[in-house]
């Protein structure tokens, strides 16, 4: 089975163990494997920026740190035991930004990607290259080579402006007034062949349980994307992020608010739409408290209710199983 799941953010990642844990790859292969699964990753690029001289991928570095085995468990994120002693070095020279921390582990991802971009290897090839010191057991492709980052339209000291999404989440903890969002770059960036490849050859599609505005959201606007989910004859199966009105972590609710968008399950599967319209979805899965929120259909997209708590691997991995039953897609 070819398995392509759309993913961003710590939730991506922890989703991804699930459909690995089900298949049998990465850290859950035995030693005898059963039938050859293929996961592919198509990751998120709005989040990158760059931090200090060096480009930095969260989405990309969370999904490799978190499937090889090194990332962070408390955070969900970074390397596990890390220290901060460049960061230390950095502030005491007074050196801006100081509200976005690079560990020194992390800083060696960073310093890798960034000397090789330099020297004209696309993101693509960059993170393959990374890929082999981790072996994620799955291909992580980012979703465009071309540079393309979500910047948020915000009111600072009552004056409108645009700053990268890191700055609005991390420095200011998504609380300033905001009214939208904008994929600088996206109208110029086009998808990855393998990205495009990877979804018209897939046996299912998935969509993460990942923030539907900067994350999927960030993934669909990069032309290329859309199209494919559009025209690939394997089904579309997307996992709602809110859970009882509200994100399990992070912050969906403040961008789906910001670009008129309720936060309920419904809400998010309508804005995604159906294929059977013009929308990308074939099925959608919520969770069990929310069935009272939607009906079995909506507006020609197939919907279930069941547990969507990541509590560990083998719980996300039920939550796959029961997106392929929806599918008709046997494992």
């Amino acid at each position: 089975m070819k398995v392509a799941v759309l993913v961003g953010g710590v939730g991506g990642a922890r989703f991804l163990l699930g459909v690995q844990r089900l298949l049998g790859l990465g850290q859950f292969a035995t030693r005898h494997p059963g039938p050859d699964h293929q996961l592919t990753a198509v990751v998120n690029i709005g989040d990158d920026a760059w931090i200090h001289g060096l480009r930095v991928c969260p989405d990309l570095d969370t999904c490799m740190y978190t499937l090889g085995g090194g990332v962070d468990p408390q955070r969900g994120w970074g390397h596990r035991d890390e220290t901060w002693h460049a960061m230390g070095e950095l502030a005491r020279y007074g050196v801006q930004p100081d509200w976005f921390e690079l560990g020194d582990r992390d800083l060696a991802t960073h310093l890798v990607r960034t000397q090789m971009l330099r020297a004209g290897y696309p993101l693509s090839q960059v993170t393959a290259a990374l890929c082999d010191r981790w072996q994620p057991g799955a291909r992580l492709l980012p979703a465009s080579d071309d540079r393309c980052e979500t910047h948020v339209v915000v009111t600072v000291d009552e004056t409108r402006k645009a700053i990268h999404f890191q700055e609005w989440w991390v420095r200011h903890r998504a609380q300033l007034p905001t009214h939208g969002f904008a994929y600088v770059g996206a109208e110029k960036a086009s998808a990855t062949t393998d990205a495009v490849r990877a979804i018209g050859d897939a046996d299912v599609i998935m969509l993460a349980p990942s923030n539907p505005v900067v994350s999927i959201g960030a993934i669909l606007a990069i032309p290329g994307i859309r199209a494919a989910l559009r025209s690939a004859g394997a089904p579309v199966v997307g996992y709602s992020p809110i859970i009882g009105g509200k994100p399990l972590r992070g912050m969906a609710d403040t961008c789906l608010s910001a670009i008129g968008v309720a936060a309920t399950a419904e809400a998010v599967g309508r804005h995604y739409g159906a294929r059977a319209a013009t929308g990308i979805l074939d099925c959608w899965l919520v969770h069990d408290g929310d069935k009272a929120d939607v009906k079995a259909e909506i507006d020609g997209v197939t919907v279930r209710s069941i547990p969507l708590l990541m509590r560990d691997p083998t719980a996300t991995a039920e939550m796959v199983r029961a997106g392929l039953d929806v599918a008709g897609v046997a494992v």
